[in-house]
């Protein structure tokens, strides 16, 4: 392996590292069904709107240039998806699920990352990637219909969390994209920025009314700070460095990890069931990996994006 992919393997462990701990984070922050804390919308909001901050300042200390104008719309894309899209999902959906049963939900996202990255790369994954896919995705979804309790529906938390890894997915991959031409630190950063005018005032308005416990503002602080920035700069600059298809698939660790960080954090219970669909589902993606993922016969400029000289 090349020294410059390897060093994109590391930098996206430490950005998955850094993500495992959002599920169980927020968790904390926004309670239980019985002992609400913090609302959802406030948690997504609210964290997007503390990161845009610190954005501006990094950008202005960084002396950031202006993203060129094709760089606009892929940063859109990149914003809906990992500014609002998954968190807002995932905030509202960890209050009816323990950290422990979504950590297994979060198993499908390493292929569903590498499979719009290689779409995006105008790359032809082999059909044997798309059964690891299709297996994947079948094992998810029969754990949320077995832990449901509603016989063969899906409860409606489980169904969000499935939205947030397709969001996830997609913000991955056009983020990674736009890396390659922009500092990976400036891309998140302006997609915070880009989303601001909204998050921040619908943050303002949807902020607790009643007190909450300290423990659920150190949580909100670090899913802000840590899981909505510094995780980027280096899940991007991974993903830049190494190639999404590869690098997404060291998020194999990331259910394992975030399952480990809920035990102790909440209490929860770590049981064969979940473990064993965990395992499942991450051996489903480790094979998927091996599956070829061939160039297109006729390479075509990928969609949003056109070369161009990096920016630095």
């Amino acid at each position: 392996m090349k020294r410059i992919e390897r060093q994109g393997l590391w930098l996206g462990f430490a950005g998955v590292a850094i993500f495992a701990l959002t599920l169980p984070m927020t968790r904390l922050a926004v309670g239980t069904p019985d002992a609400p804390l913090m609302s959802g919308a406030f948690i997504a909001l609210g964290r997007a709107a503390v990161a845009a901050l610190l954005s501006v300042a990094f950008l202005l200390a960084t002396r950031a240039p202006w993203p060129r104008r094709q760089d606009w719309l892929p940063l859109l894309v990149t914003s809906a998806g990992v500014v609002f899209g998954f968190p807002l999902f995932t905030s509202v959906a960890m209050r009816y699920v323990e950290a422990v049963h979504a950590s297994v939900i979060v198993g499908v996202l390493p292929l569903a990352t590498a499979l719009v990255g290689a779409l995006l790369h105008r790359q032809r994954p082999s059909p044997g990637f798309w059964a690891c896919a299709a297996l994947g995705t079948l094992l998810v979804v029969a754990f949320a219909l077995l832990r449901s309790g509603q016989g063969l529906r899906l409860h409606v938390a489980d169904l969000l969390l499935l939205a947030a890894m397709a969001c996830a997915a997609v913000g991955y991959a056009y983020g990674g994209r736009l890396a390659q031409t922009m500092r990976a630190e400036h891309v998140i950063c302006w997609a915070l920025v880009i989303a601001a005018p909204v998050t921040v005032p619908l943050a303002w308005w949807t902020q607790p009314q009643s007190p909450v416990p300290g423990s659920a503002w150190a949580a909100f602080a670090y899913v802000a700070v840590f899981s909505m920035w510094i995780g980027f700069f280096a899940w991007y600059r991974g993903l830049a460095l190494g190639g999404t298809v590869r690098v997404s698939q060291v998020q194999l660790v990331q259910p394992f990890l975030s399952m480990l960080f809920a035990v102790p954090l909440l209490g929860e219970r770590l049981d064969a069931v979940t473990l064993g669909f965990g395992v499942a589902v991450i051996a489903t993606v480790f094979v998927g990996r091996r599956m070829p993922v061939r160039a297109a016969a006729a390479p075509m400029r990928p969609p949003l994006l056109s070369p161009s000289t990096e920016q630095r």
